[in-house]
């Protein structure tokens, strides 16, 4: 196993050889460090996590599945701290190398994976997806990347962070590979009738500087090519990223009804950022629960009634390129609020959102997603496989 990216934990060599053969017969992928391996402690990116628990005694259904599929799991992958970010960097094991975009930070939290698959030190890699964990590494690091359908692919066996958004996710160099490992990993995986609308969210661009937002213009008419009609579109009359702070209180409820327990007990050594993030989880009530539990349900009416079955949602992935690795904690997590006021489109609604490799912005990759209704994972992956085989 290579490793010059900083892609992989190196607290333990986790190595699995295909348990059958099959369509990924031939390939090898690496698992972000939140999917259990029977045998391996996952460490969840917390060296006090990694100390206050024993090895898996059973390895994650996902993982199963790409092994019995043919694939071999070269490596266990890198993720932010309780991959509670998505920046790509911990205090504890470092941050992964972005290889295309050099001195800039690979996103996270699955950052070794998508690190590991920019880089090509794997075919494909597993990585999840809660806040924006699988989307912003694809978008920084110029690879495609999805996050699927909410609860559609069973998460036995995958570390949680916030259960209410979690999702399994993959990342690949090429759209054809992102819909063979969707083949085995979308339980009922069935080919969709094409998309025919194409819906540009232009509160969505708003959202960026005129210089990102002209960069995507090429693929946003690359995109609008495959479909029969496209028409721009506003999501909300104050704009999408004021549905954040709900995303935002749903999700820091979660965490702390997962993980205060032990953050109690074991009172972990987090690194800067993460320790303020876990203590303002502790602080939601109830009633904040209750008014933005309010604010998802109309956002998923919203998005079923907008999308339908054939329609596609084109937005930026994020705000714009990978910031550079040096940028100080404060302007991170500016940039990382910023991202949560697209990504939690997807997170609120359920719907899966897939990153297209198709721009770039001062020569660093500049992501563009398509997002569609609730259960048509299969149609993203057939677009990806066109647009960007």
């Amino acid at each position: 196993m290579s490793d010059n990216l900083g892609a992989y934990i190196t607290h333990d060599r986790v190595r699995v050889a295909p348990t059958g053969e099959g369509p990924l017969s031939g390939l090898s992928f690496a698992a972000k460090d939140l999917y259990d391996v029977a045998g391996h402690i996952t460490g969840a990116g917390s060296p006090d996590w990694l100390a206050s628990h024993g090895p898996a005694t059973q390895t994650a259904s996902a993982v199963g599945k790409l092994l019995a599929a043919g694939a071999e799991l070269v490596a266990k992958a890198q993720t932010d701290e309780m991959a509670f970010s998505i920046t790509g960097q911990n205090a504890h094991y470092g941050t992964p190398i972005n290889v295309n975009a050099p001195g800039r930070i690979p996103g996270g939290s699955s950052s070794g994976s998508a690190a590991a698959v920019a880089g090509a030190l794997v075919d494909f890699a597993l990585g999840s997806d809660t806040g924006g964990s699988v989307r912003m590494p694809a978008g920084f690091c110029g690879i495609h990347g999805i996050r699927t359908t909410q609860d559609r692919i069973p998460v036995d066996g995958v570390h949680p962070l916030a259960p209410c958004f979690d999702t399994i996710g993959w990342f690949a160099r090429g759209g054809a590979l992102m819909q063979a490992v969707g083949r085995i990993l979308l339980p009922g995986y069935r080919e969709h009738a094409g998309a025919n609308r194409l819906l540009v969210a232009r509160d969505c661009f708003d959202l960026l500087t005129a210089e990102a937002a002209s960069a995507l213009d090429p693929a946003v008419d690359q995109v609008a090519a495959h479909f029969q009609d496209r028409a721009a579109v506003r999501l909300s009359p104050d704009g999408p990223d004021n549905w954040m702070p709900h995303f935002r209180t749903l999700q820091m409820a979660d965490i702390w009804r997962v993980h205060g327990e032990w953050v109690q007990r074991v009172k972990p050594k987090f690194g800067p950022g993460v320790a303020e993030r876990f203590a303002m989880c502790a602080t939601i009530t109830p009633q904040a629960v209750a008014e933005s539990s309010r604010v998802r349900e109309t956002v998923r009416r919203l998005l079923r009634e907008l999308l339908a079955d054939d329609g596609v949602l084109c937005l930026p992935t994020a705000p714009g390129i990978a910031p550079l690795r040096q940028t100080p904690e404060g302007e991170l997590d500016n940039f990382r609020w910023r991202s949560m006021g697209l990504t939690c489109i997807a997170g609120l609604s359920g719907c899966p959102q897939i990153n297209l490799p198709l721009a770039s912005l001062r020569d660093c990759p500049l992501g563009l997603s398509l997002l569609a209704a609730p259960g048509r994972d299969e149609m993203l992956l057939q677009l990806a496989a066109v647009i960007a085989p």
